[in-house]
């Protein structure tokens, strides 16, 4: 199932669509409990009998649900999550290729390499799917992209075992760690640089986990203005996500709604030769199977 958030008569509502629909259903018709609720406060409460419900709506096809329901067509999506609980949980450089692009723009050797680098990006409020991101050339002129599968988390919890991770994710998301190259290196890490306002892409929606083999095996990649500049697949992680959730949650409480960005992978414009940032008008999408595509023009 595919959870989104959209805006209607000027009016936001969640939605939900069956994998190969375009009719989007209300969950507020199917739940009236969740009516002017958000994503995130749906993932923090629902039952999972209401869970089943959802499906069995969506799996009837034609039903009251769906009467006069809009089409993907006749909506503006928003951001699926757009206040997140807390800013965004980053890995860094979780694929090998983009260690190697990083540093050689940097002028430096790669590190070697035994723990995962983690870091927050902070998005008080986060762009959804063909939204204008407003580049700020007056801070940084090095505006660069980052497309990155986001895990978001479905139930709260501290000292996860790896092979229990799969029962804390509600589903998986696209998003686009958008940053400032120059105030990165200025600040000589990565926070700054990554949360100027609106920085943050997410969508097009977010996907249940119940529709994905796993472990996780699936391509992603990045276009500027239809130019392939990143094509990966997630099997190439350096760390996977089992790993990941397991360790961030060592000593520190995950809760439902939180969003892991979990690293992107080579073809960054700071990593092109030369460098190649994004400039006003570039249309950035963002594309990972299974999921859908990203999509933002810079203004």
């Amino acid at each position: 199932m595919r959870f989104l958030r959209f805006l209607q008569e000027g009016i936001e509502y969640t939605g939900v669509v069956r994998k190969g629909s375009n009719q989007v259903v209300l969950l507020e018709k199917i739940c009236p409990r969740f009516k002017g609720k958000s994503l995130t406060e749906f993932i923090q409460t629902y039952t999972p009998e209401e869970m089943k419900m959802i499906h069995e709506v969506l799996a009837d096809g034609e039903t009251k649900y769906s009467s006069n329901a809009p089409t993907l067509e006749e909506i503006k999506l928003t951001a699926p999550i757009s206040r997140p609980l807390h800013d965004v949980l980053c890995v860094g450089q979780n694929y090998w290729d983009h260690i190697e692009e990083v540093h050689r723009y940097l002028g430096e050797e790669p590190p070697q390499r035994d723990a995962s680098v983690y870091f927050t990006k902070r998005a008080s409020r986060i762009l959804g799917s063909d939204e204008p991101l407003v580049g700020r050339f007056d801070l940084d002129e090095n505006i660069d992209y980052e497309v990155e599968l986001a895990v978001i988390i479905g139930k709260e919890g501290k000292d996860i075992p790896k092979d229990e991770v799969d029962t804390y994710i509600f589903g998986y998301s696209i998003l686009n760690d958008f940053s400032s190259r120059i105030i990165q290196r200025k600040h000589t890490q990565w926070f700054k640089g990554k949360s100027v306002d609106g920085y943050t892409a997410m969508g097009p929606w977010v996907v249940t986990k119940d529709e994905f083999l796993h472990p996780l095996a699936i391509d992603l990649s990045c276009r500027v203005n239809g130019e392939v500049r990143q094509q990966s697949n997630t099997k190439a992680m350096m760390a996977d996500i089992p790993t990941l959730i397991h360790e961030l949650s060592q000593g520190m409480t995950l809760e439902a709604g939180d969003i892991i960005a979990t690293g992107t992978p080579s073809g960054v414009g700071m990593g092109m030769v030369p460098p190649t940032f994004l400039k006003r008008g570039d249309v950035v999408e963002c594309e990972i199977e299974e999921i859908g595509i990203l999509r933002n023009m810079i203004v």
